[in-house]
């Protein structure tokens, strides 16, 4: 019987000794904002530059669009309030139709800069030093796994102490 007490009391001694070290062994994750790593990595190459001024353009005309539609939107009203409902109704039916195209329109560029950005994101080169200096500062900060803002829907919130995002771009010499 006291061989059994002993070694349950052994047990014990273990299991209390023990719960410290488990303690310590906290998971530490990491964030990276991969779009401002991308911005600051691709800021001066010219297929950026070809992106941010298409992407330019396209809000230009987005922007010329949506002042032609407030213009109508102000004759129609005086007409409305001339009395002119026919003239009112006709400027009515060409706001519905630059509506319709403006729609049209931003989605179909929408479409084609998400392409070139995602063309631009893909590249092998950026990706393997990106992927390199994650596994430095990863190991070098005892990181477990370090999550993509963009990438993961499943970050509801995080602390700005586990942003990583300025180091890896220091680390990359941007």
């Amino acid at each position: 019987m006291k061989k059994h007490i002993k070694i349950i009391i052994s047990l014990c001694i273990l299991a209390f000794c023990s719960i410290p070290a488990f303690s310590q062994q906290i998971t530490k994750f990491g964030v990276v904002d991969t779009a401002k790593v991308y911005n600051a990595y691709f800021r001066n190459s010219a297929a950026v530059r070809n992106y941010e001024k298409k992407k330019a353009e396209f809000q230009e005309e987005i922007n010329k669009q949506v002042e032609a539609i407030k213009k109508l939107q102000k004759k129609k009203l005086d007409y409305e309030n001339a009395g002119n409902d026919a003239q009112a109704m006709k400027t009515e039916a060409e706001i519905t139709k630059k509506t319709d195209y403006l729609t049209e329109y931003t989605n179909a560029k929408n479409v084609e800069l998400e392409s070139m950005q995602k063309t631009l994101q893909n590249s092998d080169e950026f990706y393997k030093k990106l992927y390199n200096t994650l596994a430095k500062i990863a190991e070098s900060g005892s990181y477990s796994m370090i999550l993509s803002l963009q990438e993961s829907n499943a970050i509801l919130w995080y602390s700005s102490s586990v942003d990583i995002t300025n180091q890896v771009i220091q680390e990359l010499g941007l």
